[in-house]
């Protein structure tokens, strides 16, 4: 009889645990040695190496940290980069676009970026753009400028996720400890300018992500999600080659600026980002 006890006290602890799983959000720009635009492109098997190198190194840090499961998107360039056979053996390969969610709704134990750049016109950043340097020249969140990294800390902390690690190059760390200052950073290069950059070995790139990951997991109780508190407006002012049409000022939530910038209203970040990013 106690020993059914014992087990059956034993299997609600932990089974009744919620699986530690983190989301790594990858990109291309704020990879270590990647500092020119030709070295972005997907299939650049320089690219592939560094980023896959970097990635296994987070996946790693991870795990030795306390890590049940860890799935990696494919985020960079249409989701071309990556590939199950070079992964981490005992990561989870999210390929294609995965919508305006980003699978957040599925509460994830926390989030985290891999080779992330900062946003848009941010001063000694490399290749700095949000979302699409060639489709918008410029986005604000709530009157204040925002790229992928506040933009998705924010849809994370709408599932009461958490951001807790970012590599990439300082200006991107910043950006991420600008809106949650608790999280772990690995800074593998500083940038001089849109194509120049001081970049780390991949080795010393990839060990010094390893080391932050893992220490992410130590703190992940205490970091705080990025909360934006409603209403929300996010504006876009998009470039010359992606005007948007004349029938755009019949969908809701949608206030026209001027020829190039649109204003989009929620009543919450989600509903407002949503409009934003409605394809």
């Amino acid at each position: 009889m106690r020993e059914f006890l014992f087990l059956v006290i034993f299997a609600a602890a932990v089974f009744g645990q919620p699986r530690k799983t983190i989301f790594l959000v990858t990109d291309a720009e704020g990879v270590a040695g990647i500092c020119r635009q030709d070295q972005t492109e997907p299939k650049d098997a320089e690219l592939r190496a560094l980023l896959t190198g970097e990635i296994n190194a987070a996946v790693e840090g991870f795990y030795a940290g306390g890590a049940d499961d860890v799935i990696v998107w494919d985020g960079h360039d249409g989701s071309q980069t990556l590939s199950t056979l070079t992964i981490h053996p005992r990561a989870r390969l999210l390929m294609g676009y995965p919508g305006v969610l980003m699978t957040l709704d599925e509460h994830y134990a926390g989030i985290a970026f891999v080779g992330q750049h900062a946003k848009a016109n941010s001063k000694g950043a490399v290749m700095a753009h949000s979302y699409s340097s060639l489709g918008i020249q410029t986005m604000l969140v709530n009157g204040k400028p925002a790229g992928e990294i506040e933009t998705l800390a924010a849809m994370a902390g709408a599932f009461n996720t958490p951001v807790i690690f970012l590599s990439g190059d300082q200006a991107a760390a910043d950006d991420l400890h600008a809106v949650v200052p608790e999280a772990e950073l690995a800074v593998v290069k500083k940038g001089y300018g849109e194509y120049a950059c001081l970049s780390l070995s991949a080795p010393a790139a990839q060990s010094l992500i390893k080391e932050r990951a893992k220490a992410a997991m130590s703190k992940i109780s205490g970091i705080k999600p990025y909360k934006i508190e409603g209403p929300v407006t996010v504006q876009i002012e998009y470039t010359a080659r992606t005007v948007p049409g004349l029938d755009v000022k019949f969908r809701p939530g949608v206030e026209v600026i001027d020829a190039r910038t649109l204003r989009f209203h929620g009543k919450d970040f989600v509903e407002a980002w949503t409009r934003a990013r409605a394809r």
